[in-house]
């Protein structure tokens, strides 16, 4: 008897034994298999993200920028505490602690998924992993995938101290409006620099990464609400803030250059010019497309805006003056129908979907809407309308071109050179004075 229970307890012990030594091989064939194309420590620890090129002028002022990403890199040493913190009770509070990935928050992650049949999934990735998945081919969400981005996480948490890794992360990660890392983020949603940012502002942009389109501030406002106040409540209950601070930054209503309560960033950039075009060509020429767009360069150009906007003015009156001189009346060939200018709402709207340039300082694109006498009376986008005229004395300068391709007469009235439906383009003429005289 009692060699039959030794025995029958000995085959139990083998059929574990062999079944955990069978499990162990499995896992590390699997590990194996998917460990063999994945970047070596170097290349994880030497990853640098695409940052934006920055054009300034000779003054020293931002002119313009370009980037397929719109990121600007911010040490880790140089990013607020707080905002590490938001991020890290958002995404991962046991980011300190883990070797790359949350066994726990798996197992949990699971357990909520086999119980809700599914209808529930919740992300269980570390920050580790959501930095891993920029090394990754795709963002599909597969078993194979998945295995990858732990092996992966697990070779950078040797290759790289946390800090590192949170650098890394706080500067990728896309948080929407094509804005990547928390520096570009902070300005895009609020204007500010990471140092200006509020608690409730940092929130917000911890609340993003999950479902940055979601939580629009317009769109998605009561969404982002919610997440950001769970943000605060996770900052307090992990001991970032003390309550008084999350009682107060609860009570804050959401705030956003989106909103309109902050002026955007993109404000103080001038329009972009052929100027900055160039330089970007001839760049892109010399280092690459993706070294342009992506290698964070800081250019320092030779132009002078105030000199430039001297010259590009006298350019412009130059043009002007040279196509009067060759007195072809050409138009700009668009017309709105007769039946959409019966009421000022009706023609203000197609007039405002009429593609036309709009950025030539001085000239506003017009409508005509009936002829007066021997002058046409228009409406002018953005002004009131109040009569305006396109007088009989402005068209004498010009010839028609006949349906033959031959010159008219010069015109002696408005409707010489222009028809009721016509858009033009329209420019004040004034005295020495600056007193208006006519369209």
């Amino acid at each position: 008897m009692l060699r039959f229970i030794g025995s029958f307890f000995g085959g139990i012990f083998t059929f574990l034994t062999l079944g955990v030594l069978f499990g162990a091989l499995t896992i590390g064939a699997v590990i194996w298999f998917y460990a063999r194309d994945l970047p070596s420590h170097d290349s994880l620890a030497q990853y640098t993200p695409p940052t934006i090129s920055r054009i300034y002028s000779s003054e020293g002022k931002i002119i313009d920028e370009f980037a397929k990403e719109r990121r600007l890199f911010t040490a880790i040493e140089d990013v607020p505490d707080l905002v590490k913190f938001a991020f890290i009770s958002a995404e991962d509070k046991n980011f300190y602690t883990h070797k790359g990935y949350d066994a726990g928050g798996i197992a949990a992650a699971l357990i909520e998924a086999v119980r809700s049949r599914g209808q529930n999934v919740r992300g269980a990735s570390t920050i580790t992993q959501q930095v891993m998945k920029n090394f990754l081919l795709s963002g599909d969400r597969s078993a194979e995938r998945k295995i990858k981005e732990i092996i992966l996480a697990t070779r950078i948490e040797e290759a790289l101290p946390k800090d590192k890794i949170l650098e890394l992360y706080l500067n990728e990660i896309f948080l929407g409006q094509n804005s990547y890392g928390v520096t570009a983020a902070a300005q895009t949603y609020f204007n500010k620099t990471l140092t200006q940012l509020s608690l409730e502002d940092m929130a917000v942009l911890a609340s993003l990464p999950t479902q940055p389109s979601n939580f629009h501030p317009v769109r998605g406002r009561d969404k982002l609400m919610a997440r950001r106040n769970y943000v605060l409540r996770q900052m307090h209950d992990n001991g970032y803030i003390s309550a008084d601070d999350m009682d107060t930054a609860l009570a804050q209503p959401l705030r956003t250059v989106q909103g309109g309560d902050y002026v955007s960033y993109r404000d103080a950039l001038p329009p972009r010019d052929y100027f900055t075009e160039e330089i970007s060509r001839q760049l892109s020429g010399t280092f690459g497309e993706n070294e342009f767009y992506g290698g964070g360069l800081t250019i320092r150009a030779t132009v002078d805006p105030e000199m430039q906007s001297v010259a590009a003015s006298a350019l412009r009156e130059g043009l002007e003056k040279f196509d009067r001189g060759q007195g072809i009346w050409r138009g700009t060939s668009r017309v709105i129908a007769p039946e959409d200018l019966t009421t000022e709402a009706q023609w203000r709207a197609k007039l405002a979907d009429t593609p036309l340039p709009r950025d030539i300082e001085g000239w506003k694109p017009a409508v005509v809407l009936s002829m007066k006498d021997s002058d046409a009376v228009i409406g002018i986008e953005g002004l009131p309308d109040d009569g305006h005229l396109i007088p009989a004395e402005d068209v004498t300068w010009a010839r028609k071109r006949q349906a033959d391709g031959r010159l008219g007469p010069k015109g002696k009235k408005a409707s010489d050179l222009v028809s009721v439906g016509d858009v033009v383009l329209v420019r004040a003429v004034t005295d020495k004075d600056g007193k208006f005289r006519r369209w």
